[in-house]
């Protein structure tokens, strides 16, 4: 019994031995297939046009905006803003890499026994059943008709091997381009070296650190010494790409990788300084070149390093590549006035700060802190109205945010000299809420002198109460004087009516105007009454600006058209600032350049792997598509002296048809002594 049960069991584990014998045989089979390599390569092709479609490793706000929150959230989840970093793409080179080894480890040895095989066993039977054959009768002698064939088969570059027949006979097994099977080898073995290039340069370190809890990305704006250790990557990384911006005079010893909504610090095992930035523009004033000089200070040298990298040349060091790769600001000390836009006086607060500071600024009764985020020296813009103009440079700009008690911020742009627009000239300052949104401009006119204290005089008139009982005695006065008779209650119900327009502007501008035409004007007759109301308001602006000009002992205005439309656009331009999103206007009236340098370094090992791959694809292609396999079989009969002639091809096509034309012809008149 003891007996039996042991049989069976012995039984039972070689059925199960089997049964995975065959699960791994058919997994290796799957595995070493072409059609699965080829599958893969499809699918890695697929992701690839998707990296190159979808702009990668932009700020997420970018796709955003883009793709709205549903679909950006879709496209964060699969991995396609960073495709060629992403988990599942390095999963596809793994199984490219596996597959295509696998097809090599099984098929090599095949191509070389063929390589080498000349097919010298080949019977006449089959020779006679091959497409492109063709049988001769020669006046030779058997052993002079295998010197012929020798000869000939040599001077058409042909390799041979002859095999004796045993009715005394000879086979001449010969071939030409068996080298072509290299290009199969050397392109499978391309795709290996570069997916294993690839990888190398895939981050796997850092996603492994991050899959098991040692790395995580940091997400707050901190600076870089205060950036823990799980954020950092030592000097040691394997691969990176990283970003460093240089204000002239400072240095760094790490750069920041930028991945999905946050970064990394890469430490470097040295320390880059930049010791000047210099760029060239176009008459334009578009950038023409730019270059760095930096120097290392590496603690394993006694003296710096010192270079000048520009576009397109780095400077390697230590397998560190260190490009020129964009520039910007490094601080620049900038000058304001800093006028208040929705106040009843026009004088200025002078201010003082430096690009990437914030500070804390008076408005009103509402405490505000300035943010300067950027300064730009030069601005190339096309300002002609059908866009078919010379671009040109309008001089400096400043980015900065205003950021109120409660955190809530919104970006400007202000520009220090006035733009021509429409023929006049204008201070420009653009806001926007979000990162996304497009700038809104704000105008305000410039004065005969081209300068904005002309508007800020204007506007502190406009709004000072203080002013309105003569300036509505003045409207009064020009708008009755045509009536010879014009009774007190008149005049003081007209009076009262400028008055309260007077302080709806000024709480306002014209959208506290039409709120008060529609809550006291009938529908049919709002029409003339903003046309009326408009007026009054223009009348009132030209005699406030002539109550200026008489404080300052100018002589008057002449009423042109140059006056009537600063008076229109500074009516405008007061209406729009109740919209503005802050009470102060930043006014650049001076700067100090200071420019940045900003590099990208990367560390990439896998770079000579797959310039090695491309190399071999490159031969592999030409290999298979510029060498063509040929063989030949002449099978020599002694009875009657025949000679039997077949040829095959890898790729039977015309050319093919000619050569084995051109070959039966030289052939016959080799053997059969036919003339040319």
């Amino acid at each position: 019994m003891a007996s039996v049960i042991a049989t069976l069991q012995i039984c039972e584990w070689s059925l199960v031995l089997k049964s995975e014998s065959s699960t791994r045989r058919r997994l290796y089979e799957l595995l070493s297939s072409m059609r699965f390599a080829v599958s893969v390569l499809v699918v890695l092709g697929i992701a690839s046009v998707i990296g190159t479609v979808l702009k990668q490793n932009e700020p997420y706000t970018n796709y955003i905006v883009q793709f709205g929150q549903f679909w950006f959230e879709f496209f964060e989840f699969i991995g396609l803003y960073d495709v060629y970093h992403s988990g599942w793409f390095l999963i596809i080179l793994v199984f490219l890499v596996l597959s295509t080894s696998l097809c090599i480890y099984r098929n090599t040895p095949l191509m070389l026994r063929e390589l080498r095989a000349f097919r010298e066993n080949a019977k006449e039977v089959s020779l006679r059943s091959f497409s492109h054959k063709y049988e001769y009768h020669t006046p030779y002698s058997v052993e002079e008709t295998g010197s012929r064939l020798a000869q000939f088969l040599t001077a058409h570059g042909f390799r041979f091997k002859t095999v004796d027949q045993a009715d005394g006979g000879s086979l001449f097994a010969a071939k030409a381009g068996s080298y072509q099977r290299l290009g199969y080898i050397l392109t499978h073995a391309a795709i290996v070296v570069i997916c294993i290039g690839g990888l190398m340069d895939g981050n796997l370190i850092f996603k492994a650190q991050e899959l098991l809890g040692y790395k995580k990305i940091e997400t707050r704006d901190i600076p870089e010494r205060s950036v823990p250790p799980e954020s950092r990557m030592s000097p040691a990384n394997l691969s990176f790409r990283a970003n460093m911006t240089l204000p002239e005079g400072a240095g760094a010893n790490a750069a920041f990788m930028r991945i999905r909504d946050g970064y990394l610090v890469q430490d470097l095992p040295f320390s880059i300084a930049l010791k000047a930035f210099r760029i060239e523009h176009y008459e334009t004033g578009q950038p023409k070149s730019f270059e760095s000089d930096i120097m290392i200070i590496d603690p394993e040298r006694e003296d710096p390093v010192t270079a000048t990298i520009k576009v397109n040349h780095p400077l390697i060091y230590k397998g560190i590549a260190i490009y020129q790769s964009d520039f910007g600001d490094g601080g620049s000390r900038l000058d304001f006035k800093v006028w208040n836009i929705l106040g009843s006086h026009a004088d200025t607060m002078p201010f003082t700060g430096s690009v990437f500071n914030k500070y804390d600024v008076s408005g009103g009764n509402t405490p505000l802190s300035v943010e300067l985020s950027d300064f730009r020296l030069f601005n190339i813009l096309n300002l002609s109205t059908d866009g078919k103009g010379k671009p040109r440079n309008v001089g400096p700009n400043v980015t900065f945010k205003v950021r109120d008690a409660e955190g809530q911020a919104r970006e400007y742009v202000n520009y220090m000299h006035p733009l021509q627009l429409d023929g006049r000239q204008y201070f420009l300052s653009g806001m926007r809420s979000m990162q996304q949104d497009s700038y809104r401009y704000l105008r305000i006119p410039a004065d005969e002198n081209g300068e904005i204290e002309g508007y800020m005089q204007l506007r502190a008139a406009m709004f000072d109460r203080s002013l309105y009982p003569e300036l509505v005695q003045r409207v009064s006065h020009l708008a009755l004087s045509s009536h010879q008779e014009v009774k007190d209650e008149t005049q003081q119900k007209f009076e009262a009516s400028v008055m309260q327009l007077l302080q709806a502007f000024s709480q306002g501008g014209f959208g506290k105007v039409a709120e008060m035409i529609d809550a006291a004007v009938p529908q049919e007759q709002r029409a003339g009454a903003a046309q009326a109301y408009l007026k009054v308001v223009t009348t009132a602006a030209f005699q406030a600006y002539a109550m200026n000009r008489e404080r300052a002992g100018l002589p008057p205005a002449e009423n042109n058209e140059a006056l009537q439309l600063f008076i229109e656009d500074s009516l405008h331009a007061m209406s729009d600032s109740f919209y503005y999103g802050a009470p102060l206007y930043l006014q650049l009236t001076g700067f100090d350049h200071r420019q940045s340098s900003g590099l990208q370094l990367t560390r990439s090992p896998g770079k000579v792997l797959v310039y090695s791959g491309s190399v071999l694809l490159v031969l592999g292609i030409f290999a298979m598509i510029y060498i063509r396999e040929r063989r030949i079989w002449l099978l020599v009969k002694p009875e009657n002296s025949r000679v039997l002639f077949a040829m095959s091809s890898s790729r039977k096509n015309r050319d093919f048809d000619i050569e084995f034309e051109r070959m039966r012809g030289k052939l016959a008149r080799l053997l059969e002594n036919q003339q040319e």
